[in-house]
């Protein structure tokens, strides 16, 4: 995490799972919050993060697979679904039975969708396309879900690592840092603009 006095509101936290997909040294002044790998993990460290620094909005930053031909690059996140919520028959796929909060959580700007789950996606899955999902990850839902609750805008941006196919452990290994340079040129053009 990187250094920040969190005595009164900060325009922008940046969430990241690990550090070897961002370099918090690269954001001066801004709070880096590490919240590791899946969705429990980047719940606790989203509600920590929102008591701690009170930021304006909160902008998530990592890699992705990509479940579909087309994305590439560094891509805006427009809304995201739980993947591995699977509830049948009290509830279809993608839906928390008995929970009466949306079951796809928007981020207000247009983007693309991403389907999170507490697996590492090797493989097709035929939900992904009566979705219209477009990439995978490990936490963004978890971290959408507690902005929503706690009236915290969010934002997303995912780097595409891998093809989510049988090569993708070794794709992600390979390209896991390269996404830091897009999203810091990303980040250089919006950061006036988000207030930061």
């Amino acid at each position: 995490m990187s250094s920040f006095s969190a005595e009164s509101s900060c325009a922008v936290a940046l969430l990241v799972a690990l550090p070897q997909e961002l370099d918090a040294a690269a954001f001066p002044g801004v709070p880096v919050v590490y919240t590791g790998v899946g969705k429990v993990n980047a719940a606790i460290a989203a509600a920590h993060c929102i008591q701690q620094y009170r930021p304006r909005l909160l902008l998530n930053f990592g890699s992705a697979g990509r479940v579909r031909l087309g994305p590439q690059g560094l891509l805006e996140i427009g809304r995201v679904l739980q993947r591995d919520m699977l509830a049948e028959p009290l509830a279809p796929r993608g839906t928390t039975p008995f929970h009466d909060g949306p079951h796809a959580l928007e981020s207000g700007v247009s983007g693309l969708v991403c389907a999170t789950g507490d697996s590492f996606v090797t493989g097709p899955d035929a939900w992904f396309g009566t979705q219209g999902v477009d990439v995978v990850d490990m936490e963004l839902f978890a971290l959408a879900a507690v902005c929503q609750r706690s009236s915290v805008p969010w934002r997303a941006l995912k780097f595409v690592s891998d093809d989510a196919n049988a090569e993708s452990g070794n794709d992600w290994a390979t390209n896991v840092r390269v996404g830091q340079a897009l999203f810091l040129a990303w980040w250089q053009q919006h950061r006036a603009t988000l207030g930061a």
